[in-house]
């Protein structure tokens, strides 16, 4: 690895732990740790929440899918439809209810706080599942992130994978154990930004070596037709299946807590158009970008001399008598080492970092937020000191993040299959719960916690112990839908309280001003 790629890179990583530092001491009670103390422009909300959303899969497993499987692949074409779409529909529909019913139900800061608040559970029971449900998936989602930065680290300067992930898991706890929220928001923001350039630039710089777009879809069209199909499978059981499977990824949005307390964190609901705009433009720019980098690769990386790939490290295999990565996911990575100086080459591969970290620390944020409000404070220590508590999210911060490295000591972990369950997790078990708090006065106590149990073991049931034919259907579908049902049905057996129902009215009327 080029010396200047690497002291570009550390250049990078030294600024995102200064940002850590510099809010630290603007951190002092644990609404700032947790939600920034609701002073969030719509700029910071829209990208923040969109680069924790996206995480290295955007530079690294969405262009690897087209790569491999074309526009029309399940994980390709489709799976970016849903998402762009299912993004849209989250700020359009939850976004602005969401931070009105959260600020009214009692200033509710996570979303085991709001759903305890606004079922009235003196019980607790709502809080413990939900905080459960946030740390079983977080932490296997936080493991994949770790093995995603370790899998960068190694292959681009040479570390072993184990001191690869260490030196990676560090300098995500670090800003986030520091700044908080902050932190995590500001840091998200500059990745933002720097992943949505990355894929505007790459692509470009790629199709104009190509000879153009139109050279570009021709070479790729004599590779394999296929490619250039949204529609193929449509017809066979097996291709309709994945087409589903695919665009169903739009429905995890509406649970996804990392991505949804950004809402919250607005500093007005009047914030909510603009960052919706900002927020689905970048979405939008962003997965097509990741879409045309795999697509003209593999024109590209066809016609290049098998002894220029390998002298950067590039392993390429034939297939059907085409040249192709060995690794279809490192496609972004051979694009970096391959069209453009050094420098630059250090700057798109810190914006691969910045995608894998961007989501990391969101994640270690919520599950840590889990531990100080929603068991610490409600079930051990009430009386507990806004000092107290964001020390113990940062305890948890670092215990969270050691059980998700140690995790990720495997350097087989899969890392696709880590990220797909526990999207299906959140996705199927606070979904339909968040959606139906938001707009249906007659959900209950019993019926969300009926529906967030049979939505996170559906998934559960569905992903591991159910294969084959019908079953290849992604998980979330089945769990969504019976989490709906099952809700519903046992919301009409019961009554919400008074006071649920005047709450609600009052948010209605605060959104209707």
């Amino acid at each position: 690895m080029d010396t200047t790629v690497l002291i570009t890179f550390i250049f990078y990583l030294v600024a995102m732990l200064a940002i850590g530092l510099f809010m630290y001491y603007r951190t002092s009670n644990l609404s700032d740790y947790v939600l920034g103390g609701r002073k969030l422009g719509p700029g910071v909300a829209a990208l923040s929440a969109g680069a924790s959303d996206m995480s290295g899969w955007l530079l690294l497993g969405l262009p690897g899918a087209v790569y491999a499987s074309g526009f029309g692949g399940a994980y390709g074409g489709w799976m970016a439809i849903g998402l762009a779409v299912g993004a849209y529909l989250n700020w359009q529909f939850v976004a602005k209810r969401l931070r009105i019913y959260t600020e009214v139900s009692n200033n509710s800061i996570t979303i085991p706080d709001f759903l305890e608040n606004r079922f009235k559970d003196n019980s607790h029971v709502l809080r413990v599942i939900s905080a459960l449900v946030i740390l079983l998936f977080f932490t296997f989602y936080t493991s994949s992130g770790m093995v995603a930065g370790a899998t960068l680290f190694e292959a681009s300067f040479g570390f072993s994978y184990q001191t690869a992930l260490w030196i990676g898991a560090l300098v995500v706890v670090s800003y986030t154990f520091l700044g908080g929220f902050l932190a995590v928001v500001w840091t998200d923001f500059f990745q933002g930004v720097l992943m949505l350039l990355a894929l505007i630039v790459v692509p470009i710089v790629a199709i104009n070596e190509l000879g153009g777009w139109n050279a570009a879809v021709q070479a790729v069209g004599e590779i394999n037709p296929e490619h250039l199909d949204m529609l193929a499978g449509v017809g066979t059981f097996a291709g309709t299946i994945a087409i589903i499977s695919g665009a169903a990824w739009g429905l995890g949005y509406f649970g996804q807590p990392h991505i949804i307390v950004r809402f919250m964190a607005l500093r007005s609901p009047k914030d909510v158009p603009k960052a919706r705009f900002i927020g689905t433009t970048w979405m939008i720019l962003g997965l097509y970008g990741a879409m045309f980098t795999g697509f003209v690769g593999l024109a590209y990386i066809s016609s290049q001399d098998v002894s220029i790939l390998s002298n950067v490290g590039i392993d390429v295999v034939t297939e059907n008598g085409v040249q192709m990565l060995d690794n279809s996911e490192v496609i972004f990575i051979a694009f970096s080492q391959l069209l453009f100086h050094p420098i630059i080459a250090g700057i798109l591969l810190a914006a691969i970092l910045s995608a894998i970290m961007s989501t990391v620390d969101s994640q270690l944020l919520v599950s840590s937020s889990a531990v100080a409000e929603d068991f610490y404070k409600a079930i051990f220590r009430r009386e507990a000191t806004d000092k107290e508590l964001v020390w113990v999210g940062r305890i948890a911060t670092i215990i969270i993040a050691l059980v998700a490295t140690i995790i990720a000591m495997d350097p087989e972990a899969s890392v696709l299959e880590l990220v797909s369950y526990a999207w299906a997790g959140f996705g199927a078990a606070f979904g339909p719960i968040i959606i139906l708090s938001l707009f249906w006065k007659r959900i209950t106590r019993a019926g969300a916690v009926m529906g967030i149990l049979v939505g996170a073991a559906t998934v559960v049931v569905w992903g591991e112990f159910l294969s084959g034919g019908i079953f290849d259907l992604y998980e979330i579908v089945p769990g969504f839908a019976l989490n709906l049902v099952v809700t519903i049905l046992v919301s009409l057996l019961g009554r919400p309280t008074n006071e649920m129902e005047n709450e609600f009215d009052e948010t209605i009327s605060k959104l209707n001003e």
